[in-house]
């Protein structure tokens, strides 16, 4: 089990390799763990007793849906965004709160969704999604935009240095489980599509659809 000071930033590989994390995977958006329960009540016993076990130590991310619940850590800063040493503790408070209540972690449960937009003039396409998305801006990051309230997908501004109208110049990232990732582009690939390169590999792919539309799958937290 390695131990890191709380207020230490940290990087997904760090995270699952902390003790205690094992129902977590880090995604594109924090690290994420999804609970299956029984019921729609019974998840939202869940919640309940999460609100309580957490009642002055930390927040969290939840999300409520019949078929089970899923928590997501993340630090949501001016400066910073991403994981901590906190989010360890936390995550080991969350994921026994869960095993007392029955709740089985699943991590095939699991992804994030980003929307990619490839631009020659990046800080005038951020200014004009801003404001109609009502998103901001990631800690000050002048290529990422966010929803305030964590709902929708993330969107990055990725630089060209000159036109490609032969390649789609919106596309979408879809982050995985890291133990998953090979799974998941398999049964892309099986449905139709190809991969176009995994020179990035283990941290993402590039796939395409049968038309040549490109998507990326994204693994954050694989060894190497």
């Amino acid at each position: 089990m390695t131990e890191v000071h709380e207020e230490t930033r940290i990087r997904p590989l760090a995270f699952h390799a902390a003790g205690g994390t094992e129902d977590w995977r880090v995604l594109g958006e924090g690290a994420c763990a999804f609970f299956r329960t029984e019921s729609f009540g019974a998840g939202a016993r869940l919640v309940g007793a999460l609100g309580e076990a957490l009642a002055g130590v930390g927040e969290v991310d939840v999300d409520l849906r019949p078929e089970g619940v899923t928590v997501r850590l993340v630090e949501v800063g001016e400066e910073y965004y991403g994981l901590t040493g906190r989010h360890v503790e936390l995550a080991r408070l969350v994921s026994a709160t869960a095993r007392g209540l029955g709740a089985v972690a699943d991590p095939g449960g699991l992804q994030t969704v980003q929307v990619t937009v490839d631009a020659l003039e990046v800080p005038a396409v951020v200014a004009f999604w801003r404001v109609l998305l009502g998103y901001r801006d990631r800690s000050g990051s002048p290529e990422d935009l966010i929803d305030p309230a964590r709902r929708g997908a993330p969107f990055y501004f990725q630089q060209m240095d000159e036109p490609r109208p032969q390649r789609n110049r919106v596309h979408v990232d879809v982050w995985v489980p890291h133990d998953l990732a090979e799974a998941r582009i398999a049964a892309a690939i099986a449905a139709g599509g190809r991969l176009v390169t995994d020179e990035h590999a283990p941290n993402h792919w590039v796939l395409a659809d049968p038309e040549g539309n490109e998507a990326c799958v994204g693994a954050a937290g694989a060894a190497g």
